[in-house]
């Protein structure tokens, strides 16, 4: 497969990580609005709802219309929210919408982009293409830590410079992915996709299992990278605007490095056996982060990211692996499952009300250890 034709899926993926800038925004628009945790968490739930609304009924228009039309489509979308702001952005509510044109772009290229990097990776090699797209996509994601991070720093901006840069960025990706020719295989003996075929799926108790995993997998890490910043300003006074978010930014450059490192492990790794060694690391880092030692926490950070870096793409690449000619319909309910990213920051920011943020990590760890176990079952599994 050319790597011309891989090139705009990789950049889609890039786009794809500007949907993580919910995350970093949870702290930025705390301060900004003059909210509680709970309505800052909100943010992250405005920004992931729309996985669980619109992946599957996209899965289903995808398996018809195909990838690279949704992809394109997941583009405009997200594009359109990123020019809202260009008008002003004075309001609370105003920025929620903001946010859910975001969320919702970023659900349909995650629903197109999994699945059409099979299409263009050789075969046997799905696993470490779609880890290397998502370790492309993190770079995406840390660019809502570290663009803000350097506007306030260095050059006295505030943090919505992110949205006209954002909103270039689709812009040429867009146009890139449209001037491109993507050829998407397709199974001839295939049954249309339907609400039904694609539901039917939870039956299978490993398809029901996976979809679970990537629900808490997920939930786990927008409530940590979201969590980042106020954790460190509780516990030892960072400022949310500048360092608070560089530790924000210190969580997606692990993860950054951890799914490059996981492209090239991959190679030699069998994919299940990574995928119990990864989620050991995650739990190891959210229990570091427990302790009121700032170095340690600081390193519990650094060991999230690095556990959390491959768990997204492994778990997505086993399932689709076990079903290709199911893929778009798998994709549908893996990405609908991303939804996680909008109901457990909410649980965390009750937690953190009612005890404290640093006790509220209690939160994604309970759903990494789900994933631990899912892991020790996936390996032992025939599938």
């Amino acid at each position: 497969m050319s790597k011309n034709k891989s090139f705009p899926i990789f950049l889609a993926f890039l786009a794809m990580g500007f949907g993580d800038a919910v995350g970093p925004f949870v702290g930025l628009a705390k301060k900004q609005f003059e909210l509680s945790n709970f309505e800052a968490q909100l943010i992250a739930f405005t920004g992931f709802i729309m996985f669980g609304l619109l992946s599957v009924p996209v899965g289903l228009f995808q398996d018809r219309k195909g990838k690279k039309f949704v992809l394109m489509t997941g583009l405009t979308i997200a594009l359109v929210g990123m020019v809202i702001p260009l008008f002003g952005l004075s309001h609370y509510a105003l920025f929620l919408l903001t946010i859910l044109l975001l969320g919702a772009g970023a659900s349909i290229l995650q629903v197109a982009g999994n699945p059409i990097m099979r299409d263009v990776s050789p075969e046997g090699k799905y696993a470490r293409n779609l880890t290397l797209g998502q370790f492309v996509k993190a770079i995406g994601s840390i660019s809502g830590s570290l663009i803000p991070f350097a506007a306030a720093k260095w050059f006295g901006l505030d943090w919505f410079i992110l949205f006209p840069i954002y909103a270039s960025a689709l812009l040429l990706t867009l146009v890139i992915v449209a001037l491109t020719r993507i050829d998407e295989h397709r199974y001839e003996n295939a049954a249309p996709a339907t609400f039904a075929s694609c539901f039917s799926l939870l039956n299978h108790k490993f398809i029901l299992m996976m979809v679970l995993g990537i629900f808490l997998y997920v939930g786990a890490e927008v409530s940590v990278s979201s969590g980042v910043p106020i954790l460190l300003n509780s516990k030892f006074g960072i400022d949310l605007e500048t360092w608070g978010l560089l530790g924000n930014a210190f969580f997606f450059i692990t993860i950054i490095v951890g799914r490059f490192a996981g492209s090239l492990i991959l190679s030699w790794l069998d994919a299940r056996r990574f995928f119990l060694f990864t989620v050991f690391v995650s739990v190891a880092g959210l229990l570091m982060m427990f302790t009121h030692m700032q170095w340690l926490v600081l390193a519990g950070i650094m060991f999230a990211g690095f556990g959390f870096a491959n768990i997204f793409p492994l778990i997505f690449s086993i399932t689709v692996d076990s079903m290709p000619e199911r893929s778009n319909e798998i994709s549908g309910l893996m990405v609908t499952a991303i939804v996680g990213g909008a109901i457990l920051p909410p649980v965390m920011g009750l937690v953190a009300d009612a005890v404290s943020v640093s006790f509220a990590i209690i939160v994604p760890l309970a759903a990494i250890l789900y994933v631990g176990w899912l892991a020790a079952f996936v390996q032992k599994s025939e599938k």
